[in-house]
């Protein structure tokens, strides 16, 4: 199948056209309005500096259901011991920058989350649709995650740890909100093993896209999550 350029105006291709790798279109931007559309259709954007804006929706598809994470007994033990404190939405920029530069260990050819991409969520954190986990140590950023929440679906998009533990402490405690909030699933888009030792699991791009339809039908909780959840972070009990 081809891969389409995308023209001006916010509209995609049917993610079933998509290429075997799950490469859909090329072109457009990074606007707001446009990440938005790309996510309510299980499309999003990964490229390196020396590519054009590359659209992907990949089959299968790794999910992380929220009531599946894995509690693993040594990382419940890690989260009553309080090593750890945990904030949302109180460093947005610092964690995706932390998440960066994580990304290159390794990749001679840099990061996909290039500055363009930094700026554009960063717009997108502004507007109240892209939130953050924040893992901290003696007051210094050890680890967190971030992603894009529209409806009752969390697409998570990169998470980076300077300790150990320091990230899934941060996935611990984004499960815990969602679940108090009623969300459907966390998108982790690609399979890691980081994310399977979790609970993650691979699903079908219908399945996936399916789910998505019903998810994002949802009311979005759009805004700084951070007012919403000051004092509630706790380990709920399974």
């Amino acid at each position: 199948m081809p891969v389409f350029k995308l023209p001006k105006t916010c509209v995609f291709p049917e993610p079933d056209f998509s290429e075997p790798d799950g490469l859909l279109a090329y072109g457009g931007d990074l606007s707001v309005k446009r990440l938005l559309a790309a996510y309510s259709k299980g499309i999003f954007p990964w490229f390196s500096d020396n590519d054009p804006i590359l659209w992907w929706s990949p089959d299968p598809r790794m999910v992380l259901y929220p009531k599946e994470l894995k509690r693993h007994k040594s990382l419940r033990t890690l989260i009553r011991s309080n090593k750890f404190s945990v904030t949302f939405d109180t460093s947005f920029e610092a964690v995706i920058r932390k998440c960066a530069e994580v990304a290159r260990t390794g990749q001679p050819d840099g990061t996909w989350i290039t500055e363009e991409m930094i700026q554009a969520y960063l717009k997108l954190h502004q507007k109240g649709f892209a939130h953050s986990v924040e893992t901290w140590y003696e007051n210094q950023l050890v680890g967190g995650l971030y992603g894009v929440s529209i409806g009752g679906m969390f697409f998570g998009e990169s998470m980076f740890h300077l300790m150990s533990n320091a990230s899934k402490v941060a996935l611990w405690h984004l499960v815990d909100l969602l679940l108090s909030w009623d969300f459907d699933l966390i998108d982790a888009q690609q399979e890691t093993n980081h994310l399977r030792n979790m609970g993650g699991k691979l699903i079908g791009r219908k399945v996936f896209l399916h789910l998505l339809v019903q998810s994002t039908a949802k009311s979005s909780r759009i805004g700084n999550w951070s007012r919403e959840v000051e004092g509630k972070t706790h380990v709920i009990e399974r």
